[in-house]
């Protein structure tokens, strides 16, 4: 990636009383939007075991909705983080980081993370999480219940940066579309995805996408048309889209810089019939 990559991150706040209530944020039956302007002071959270810190949970899995993931914006101040983060040794975690330093220990290895640090967090491995800068550290924390298969190896932990991973051009976009992958598609180990996708200005998706895979798209530059379901709509960096199983969608680019999105989404797994498999 040449240009260097830019994230925006929440600040907060609360808007004027004179500000118009109308908005661009929507909730339906197969898609919600949350604009950046939704993530104000007076809907934060907070977490058991977590010092100096609160969140933004902008997905969590609904009974017919998006089920699979849950993802928080997660905002920590200078010497703050946790000692004891995932309370439930069955979720997996991605986190990614949007701005500031953070100290991420796995396993008693201490790992630094800057912006664009990115880590994969597999169910039942032991972490901590510190802002070790003067800045406030905020990134992005995607959680999922693992799903074991017998004879499948759970996949291991790993660290690294959005710079150290080229993306790969999808087929016929001469490069105005491309796809950083943080682990490799064929890896059957891993039950969900947290990519970056990119698109130069004017670069598309071409056709509604509509498949069985849950999304969680949070824009971290630019702005574009989004279709969603039967809709277009205008999103920008520090929006978030929530969209569930064969939601339609496709975008276009809107320039004048790149757009470029977070997303997630469950693979690899067949679909649950019984309780057999939960």
């Amino acid at each position: 990636m040449t240009t260097p990559p830019k994230y925006y991150a929440p600040a907060g706040g609360l808007p004027p009383q004179t500000q118009l209530t109308t908005d661009r944020a929507v909730f339906t039956e197969a898609y919600a939007v949350l604009p950046r302007g939704t993530m104000t002071d007076i809907v934060t959270s907070n977490l058991p075991f977590w010092d100096d810190t609160r969140l933004w949970v902008i997905a969590r899995p609904l009974s017919g909705f998006a089920e699979t993931f849950s993802q928080y914006i997660v905002e920590v101040s200078p010497g703050g983080g946790s000692d004891k983060p995932e309370l439930d040794p069955g979720a997996e975690g991605v986190v990614f980081v949007v701005a500031g330093g953070l100290r991420l220990t796995i396993e008693g290895v201490s790992h630094d993370l800057g912006p664009g640090g990115y880590a994969y967090l597999p169910a039942g491995c032991a972490w901590t999480l510190r802002a070790d800068s003067q800045e406030t550290a905020k990134f992005h924390w995607i959680r999922k219940a693992y799903e074991r298969v017998e004879g499948i190896d759970v996949p291991e932990p790993f660290v690294t940066n959005e710079t150290d991973v080229e993306g790969g051009e999808m087929p016929g976009t001469d490069g105005v579309w491309t796809t950083q992958r943080f682990v490799d598609p064929q890896d059957v180990r891993h039950d969900m995805h947290v990519n970056i996708v990119n698109f130069e200005p004017g670069g598309a998706i071409p056709f509604p996408e509509t498949h069985v895979m849950e999304h969680g798209l949070y824009v971290l530059e630019g702005k574009a048309v989004y279709l969603l379901n039967n809709d277009w709509v205008e999103v920008q960096e520090g929006d978030f889209m929530w969209l569930r199983a064969f939601c339609p969608q496709a975008c276009y680019a809107g320039g004048p810089g790149r757009f470029r999105y977070l997303l997630y989404k469950d693979v690899n797994r067949h679909a649950k019939l019984s309780r057999q498999f939960v």
